[in-house]
């Protein structure tokens, strides 16, 4: 966007920021989530770096929180409590040091990294060694004195602590820079003002408790556990703030220790009794910091406690203040966080896929965006009411979600940052490659329940990409598993006119494939190797093969156990179709209709004498396992995923994709997801490997 452009963007993001912050930290009232705000924030920070004549001091990059409220006294703070500018990727973080060696040239930069927490940032002022008052950060100047409701919480202590004489020679023997005579007169009676900053929190197993007393009682169910801490805090009632059981990190010392370091900053606040988290470290350069980043990654589930990325400090006090501050935020600091599951970015222009079925999906081009570590660049808009009920344009600013390895997909758009020459989007009526009359048929959301809403249809068979993508999804890894049959390869010998249907693929010789480009000898030998390999095929793989329309791996599954052979379902009624737990109305009717079709009949009569041989489902009278719903999670070292599902099934279980009331076990193995989580939330059994295993036994 040109200069013009980035002024408009820039301004209408300020009052867009304002607004959320004040319902965030003022009102404890966010109606988005953290990862989305801190997107938009981002995008106005980056505009901010790119066009600097635009910064104001009224931009959100400038300023802290909001403002405190009446209920407390205020509090000012002798040094600003000031905000941290963010970072998404490991490239951006080599920015930030470029530009800070750059302020200092010839300094020796190393770094201490700390966990960030997902809590309340507060002041803790000591005189003397007693806690005389503990304040919010609020706007950064002015917070609110809370030091009743701090008082309440165990890890902040009342009385710092005064270390024994081997404690002080210890330390100044592992920190020798550290000024002997200053850091002695000051730890043997800590006299004058001490200041530690920190962070109270509320521990994600109290956090749970919490929300499931109130839920019971009818009374108030927090978002998540920074909002709740944030309430117990600002509390009138400490006795209601204590019975929340609220913990606290310390990680910055104000006042003179005769400390060179942040890292030795932090070794004092554990000698004068202030709790910090153990899993921070000294770094030495980024690479050790970029290790630390991910360790913790890997560990973040497991904590009791949620937090969104990492702190990283320059190390060197002196250097850290002669770097000063840009605007609200010290450039010595810069907070490195993880990849939320949302973000937000504008809908450049929206183009509608031709899949295998005829089912015509629309699908939105956006800015480039990192969600959950990938970059996102599209998103699904599912269907035209969708679109309707999104009220969705181009040009608009939306909030994309990605949770796991679920495509990635628009959920609202923020319409105050709307564009005034934002266009609807234009439903097509015609199928954008063979020019058929679009149909509109009713969506199956799943094999149990039907939802309101309609897709566009092509319907007609010669559709050229309709039977690319269906070819495509034939030869794929969950159906005939055809290794290096990809898209391209597929679409390559449909143009040449090579294959036609699925069943021409068993026909191909290595001699039609040695002349066309991406191949020589070895490649096609390869690819006619892997057909012949995939001829033979259990019942329930060659059934999702066919693709059937609303039928998936889990309903070719059933069909399979409950036919046994592919004949009998060829032949099945509508009534035996709908007696199958996973089959109801519309995918009976769905079933019955494809098997009935000419062409179909043709398709499976071809695939046989081309040597495809559909093995029959046998199903074992014993199922110890009936009635019971499992959920696999992390990864399992003896037994694939796949067969780990095909066990369970085979004696009778049931494996879903998601923790509900209704599952029985869920399996975990190496790094599990958010479904442990879930499942410990819920009270469901935990087993692991071996414990599965057996059970399998």
């Amino acid at each position: 966007m040109d200069k013009q452009e980035a002024k408009k963007r820039i301004n209408i993001l300020k009052k867009e920021i304002n607004y959320r912050r004040y319902l965030y930290h003022v009102l404890d009232k966010p109606d988005i989530s953290d990862s989305a705000l801190d997107s938009l924030k981002h995008e106005l920070y980056r505009l901010e770096q790119q066009y600097p004549d635009f910064i104001t001091t009224d931009s959100p990059t400038q300023r802290v929180g909001g403002k405190a409220l009446d209920k407390f006294q205020k509090v000012h703070h002798e040094v600003p409590m000031l905000s941290i500018e963010d970072v998404f990727a490991y490239k951006e973080l080599e920015e930030w040091e470029k530009r800070i060696k750059k302020l200092s040239p010839g300094s020796h930069f190393d770094y201490y990294a700390e966990i960030k927490m997902d809590g309340l940032a507060v002041s803790l002022v000591y005189k003397n060694g007693i806690l005389e008052t503990g304040s919010t950060r609020g706007d950064g100047k002015v917070g609110e004195d809370v030091a009743q409701n701090l008082k309440t919480i165990e890890a902040i202590p009342l009385q710092l602590n005064i270390p024994t004489e081997k404690q002080v020679n210890d330390f100044l023997k592992r920190y020798g820079n550290v000024d002997a005579k200053i850091f002695k007169e000051k730890i043997e009676k800590l006299s004058g003002r001490i200041e530690v900053r920190g962070e109270t929190y509320m521990r994600a197993s109290i956090f749970e408790k919490l929300n499931k007393e109130n839920s019971k009682k009818g009374g108030q169910v927090f978002a998540n556990p920074r909002n709740a801490a944030a309430g117990s805090i600002r509390q009138l009632n400490s006795k209601i703030t204590a019975k929340r059981e609220l913990d606290f990190f310390g990680y910055d010392l104000l006042a003179n220790f005769g400390h060179k370091t942040h890292e030795e900053a932090h070794e004092i606040l554990k000698l004068i009794g202030v709790k910090t988290n153990l899993n921070n470290r000294y770094c030495k350069n980024l690479e050790q910091v970029q290790k630390f980043y991910k360790e913790i990654e890997k560990k973040r589930k497991k904590q009791d406690y949620w937090l969104d990325g990492t702190v990283i400090n320059v190390n060197n006090v002196a250097l850290f203040k002669k770097l000063g501050v840009a605007g609200k935020t010290p450039r010595g600091i810069v907070a490195y966080k993880y990849p939320g599951e949302e973000a937000t970015g504008r809908i450049l222009k929206v183009s509608w896929d031709v899949g295998r079925t005829g089912a015509i999906t629309p699908v939105a081009t956006l800015d480039p965006m990192q969600i959950g570590g990938t970059t996102v660049t599209h998103a699904t808009l599912h269907n035209p009411d969708e679109i309707e009920r999104l009220n969705l344009h181009i040009g608009d600013t939306v909030i994309v979600e990605k949770a796991g390895d679920v495509i990635p997909k628009i959920k609202k758009a923020i319409e105050s940052l709307r564009p005034q020459n934002a266009k609807k989007i234009s439903i097509p009526r015609q199928c954008p490659i063979c020019g058929e009359v679009l149909e509109r048929k009713k969506i199956r959301k799943s094999a149990k329940k039907e939802t309101e809403g309609a897709i566009l249809y092509c319907s007609n068979k010669k559709c050229a990409r309709k039977n690319i993508r269906g070819i495509i999804h034939f030869a794929s890894k969950k159906a005939f598993y055809i290794e290096g049959m990809g898209k391209k390869i597929v679409e390559q010998l449909v143009i040449e006119g090579l294959i036609n249907t699925p069943a021409d693929l068993f026909k191909l010789k290595k001699e039609d494939l040695e002349p066309l480009e991406r191949f020589a000898e070895k490649s096609a030998e390869n690819i006619i190797e892997a057909i012949e390999k995939s001829k033979k095929i259990s019942l329930s793989r060659f059934i999702y093969a066919l693709g059937i329309p609303n039928v998936g791996e889990e309903t070719a599954d059933a069909l399979a156990r409950k036919f046994g052979i592919l004949e009998k379902l060829q032949k099945a009624t509508r009534e035996e179709l709908e007696n199958i737990e996973d089959v109801g109305t519309v995918v009976a009717e769905s079933i019955e209709k494809f098997f009935n079709d000419e062409s179909v009949k043709r398709l499976v009569y071809n695939l046989k004498e081309n040597g495809v041989k559909v093995e029959e489902m046998k199903v074992s009278q014993y199922l110890p396992l009936r009635g019971k719903k499992f959920v696999l999670t992390g990864g399992l070292d003896s037994i694939t995923r796949d067969d780990a599902k095909k066990k369970i099934k085979d004696l009778g279980g049931d494996v879903s994709s998601s923790v509900s009331g209704e599952t029985d076990f869920v399996v975990v193995g190496v790094e599990p997801g958010s479904k442990l989580d879930k499942a410990r939330k819920l009270g469901i059994k935990i087993i692991n490997e071996k414990e599965f295993l057996k059970m399998l036994r």
